[in-house]
């Protein structure tokens, strides 16, 4: 038994079943025994990769795209640019090297990193310690510096813990993570009906609600109102609020029960598009989107890229790149290449967009494909 399940076992023994909020709170954030506290998650020998890991283009293409925001904005002569969970830094690092073209934008970066994981920050700095590009690292954005800024977020909401609710006959109870016969961690309905939810539904259905996700979302929504700016939301999620559950886990590229080895395993849930968009409306931001990802890196010219990068490479690198570009585009659950098999991110996989009101609409949010 790991130290972390012991001590989760503890407070349920102590304290009676737990939210699965703080079951997920615990299991990736802990401390000292957190799954992100303890490692680095990414790439092939971790539990999942990301977009910014398959392919340079996608930071690339998102640097560009802020630099049009930042002539939008009117070419502030500093601004911050933050990313929230960046990760071993690779799109920030791809996001910079694009960023150079237009000399002015870059000049005009002051970088910030929020970042809860100690290990991965430290990847993070290795990374960057020779771009030239001064960072400066934060746990939360509450202690950003204030001032117009685009921020980035990418798989970043799906990390964040989220509480579920069971339709009973007598109303909603709150799903609560206790313990069976044996010890293990099992579901449980709350001991006692949520009076404030009155949401009609069926007995059994499930209610997610990422109360904490629309928090961050408030949070960013108002400071973009108030100081300025836009920021880029991508993640895997549904485009409205529906019944259902989808926490899940992953490891070793893998799904696996998160009731299990807490801390082992990387625990997600789809993001809730729809009221992030809420959330950020209701700060007084205006917001744009959602669209799928492979409709935002089309407009945005990722073939062009893809296609400008083929023309210098070898034929086995040419191969890498399309297979990079497939999976990052393809709505398709998998698709067969002459590299191999590979899954589609780009239809389950959105973007949205989030600005102070007056920013004209972002590129890759338009109806007709844009290349930058």
């Amino acid at each position: 038994m790991s130290e972390l399940t012991r001590l989760i076992r503890e407070i349920i023994e102590t304290e009676g079943p737990i939210s699965v909020e703080r079951y997920m709170s615990l299991a990736l954030g802990h401390p000292v025994h957190g799954y992100y506290m303890t490692r680095d998650p990414l790439g092939a020998e971790g539990d999942f990769t990301t977009s910014p890991e398959i392919s340079q283009m996608f930071g690339e293409l998102i640097g560009l795209w802020s630099a049009q925001l930042w002539t939008a904005m009117g070419a502030p002569k500093v601004l911050r640019l933050i990313e929230l969970g960046p990760g071993r830094g690779v799109l920030i690092q791809d996001f910079l090297r694009a960023a150079r073209v237009v000399g002015p934008f870059h000049a005009a970066l002051d970088v910030h990193l929020v970042e809860t994981s100690g290990v991965l920050a430290g990847a993070q700095r290795a990374r960057l310690e020779h771009d030239g590009v001064p960072v400066t690292w934060h746990r939360g954005l509450d202690t950003v510096p204030e001032g117009p800024a685009i921020i980035i977020a990418n798989e970043f909401f799906d990390a964040l813990p989220v509480r579920h609710y069971v339709r009973a006959r007598d109303g909603w109870r709150e799903r609560m993570v206790g313990l069976d016969a044996r010890g293990g961690f099992v579901f449980k309905p709350g001991a006692v009906p949520e009076t404030g939810l009155t949401t009609p539904a069926d007995e059994g259905e499930i209610l997610e609600i990422a109360a904490q996700s629309q928090q961050v979302m408030a949070a960013i929504g108002a400071r973009l109102a108030a100081q300025g700016g836009a920021a880029l939301i991508i993640d895997y999620g549904h485009l409205e609020t529906s019944f259902g559950e989808t926490l899940q886990a992953m490891r070793g590229h893998a799904f696996a029960d998160p009731l299990r080895d807490p801390g082992e395993a990387d625990i997600t849930a789809h993001v809730d598009f729809a009221a992030l968009a809420r959330a950020a409306q209701a700060s007084g931001a205006q917001t744009f989107g959602p669209v799928t990802q492979g409709e935002f890196l089309l407009r945005l010219g990722v073939v062009e890229r893809a296609e400008a990068l083929m023309r210098r490479a070898s034929p086995a690198q040419s191969a890498e790149i399309e297979a990079a570009l497939v999976r990052l585009v393809s709505t398709q659950e998998e698709v067969v290449l002459a590299a191999g098999k590979v899954k589609g991110m780009g239809g389950l996989f959105k973007a949205l967009g989030v600005a102070r009101h007056g920013l004209p609409q972002p590129a890759g949010f338009q109806e007709e494909p844009e290349a930058l």
